[in-house]
């Protein structure tokens, strides 16, 4: 039985984090799952009305409030267009670890947050071995977005198309990497994130060449957690405390000017959402993660606002790329032309723009893995705007959209590739 009196407490601080809300319907008309259902209950309306009934509702049927919560991809597209300024996705994170609070965490979920994602040391051993015998399960979907599917998982990934684990990840391949400070005169602290490090490992190589080409010293200690974002997103703050808690350690009393990230979602983590869930941690704690939430930043902003990278003239008549901002990158973090600007330094390609570039891809993380038809639904939306707009190359700048993005181009079998903003950048040092 969870708390009474815990639970009474988060309760009651939701309850004065709604008010604000007007209930005005501003949210309906950007909300990408609304558009697909047309259910209220799934707009950011209908879910603060929930809320604010969360203990009855609780009370009467757990189970159906934590379906109705988690029908929500967490893009912050309610956020940035709400007039009254409600801070809908800390609402969210809140309300779902108030029910898990309530419910207790299923014991698969248990056991891949808290034991295995958790547990970087385990976590890392799992997929390198994994990576290693992933095509016995696995063929080929698609040579140019190098894309796997497997009728043998079918029964558990469905007919997805999934981007396949890195030969070698990252941090097997460099361990702990210490360079100090070149002609730039600064140092970062490499936050790859599991993504880049596990699965996308050329946008993590892209950023270590950037890194080198400019003179940017590198820290990158090899024992690095998950930034937390799938934990919290679940509402699990057990396993979440855990990770934070563990970069925290690590990170703390490193000699480094920037925390940079090649993924929109770990560095809104770091930054954002590190200090708004760190109110229950011992003041020392507190102190150490706000000094390391104002270092977090995306590698695109990094490499165009703090090295200075910009493009003289954008060129004409090459590859035609299109660019895909990220929920994270652009309405979390505001950062939307840099990536641009980066994809400009490169003289063979041709920025074109896409319909609603900036409409979530219907990833969401675990939205992806517990609502895929209607992630699907989502993802085809953004999949028909990239064929549309006639590019061969879609870029983003987060590894997650990335995986979402590749799914969708192969299951139609397209001509577009996939690669983050970075390597575009790179491909000219």
């Amino acid at each position: 039985m969870a708390d009474l009196n815990k639970l009474a407490k988060m309760l009651q601080e939701l309850d004065d984090m709604m008010v604000a809300c007007m209930k005005c319907g501003m949210c309906q008309a950007v909300c990408p799952v609304f558009t697909e259902t047309m259910k209220e209950a799934d707009v950011t309306r209908g879910k603060i009305a929930l809320l604010e009934n969360l203990a009855h509702e609780m009370i009467r049927d757990a189970d159906g409030v934590q379906e109705r919560l988690n029908r929500c991809l967490l893009c912050g597209s309610c956020a940035a267009n709400c007039p009254s300024g409600v801070k809908v996705m800390d609402i969210f994170l809140r309300g779902r670890t108030i029910v898990n609070t309530y419910m207790g965490l299923s014991p698969v979920k248990k056991a891949i947050l808290r034991g295995m994602v958790g547990n970087p040391k385990l976590f890392n051993m799992l997929l390198d071995v994994g990576s290693k015998f992933q095509g016995i399960f696995t063929s080929q979907a698609n040579e140019l977005l190098g894309s796997s599917c497997s009728k043998f998982l079918s029964p558990i990934i469905g007919d997805r198309h999934f981007s396949p684990l890195a030969k070698q990840s990252l941090h097997s391949k460099y361990g702990t990497i210490d360079i100090p400070t070149g002609k730039s005169g600064i140092r970062v602290l490499f936050f790859p994130g599991c993504v880049a490090d596990k699965m996308y490992t050329k946008a993590g190589e892209a950023c270590l060449k950037v890194f080198r080409h400019h003179g940017v010293g590198v820290w990158m200690p090899a024992a690095q957690a998950c930034c937390g974002i799938p934990a919290l997103s679940a509402g699990d703050r057990v396993a979440y405390d855990k990770m934070v808690k563990f970069n925290v350690n690590i990170f703390a009393d490193g000699d480094y000017d920037y925390i940079v990230a090649p993924c929109g979602s770990c560095i809104s983590t770091i930054h954002e959402l590190w200090p708004q869930f760190a109110g229950e941690y011992p003041e020392d704690l507190r102190n150490k993660i706000d000094r390391i939430a104002a270092k977090a930043m995306d590698i695109n902003k990094f490499v165009v606002d703090v090295l200075g990278v910009k493009p003289a003239e954008a060129p004409k008549g090459g590859t035609k790329v299109t660019f895909h901002d990220s929920c994270h990158l652009k309405k979390s973090l505001g950062v939307a032309t840099q990536p641009r600007d980066l994809i400009r330094m490169n003289p063979n390609y041709e920025l074109v723009e896409m319909n609603e570039a900036d409409r979530c891809c219907g990833c969401g993380g675990t939205f992806n893995l517990y609502h895929y038809d209607l992630s699907k639904k989502i993802g085809e939306r953004k999949r028909e705007n990239i064929v549309a707009s006639e590019a061969k190359i879609v870029s983003t700048g987060c590894p997650a959209c990335m995986m979402q993005m590749t799914d969708m181009l192969s299951q139609h079998n397209d001509s577009v590739a996939v690669k983050h903003s970075i390597e575009i950048y790179a491909e000219t040092l």
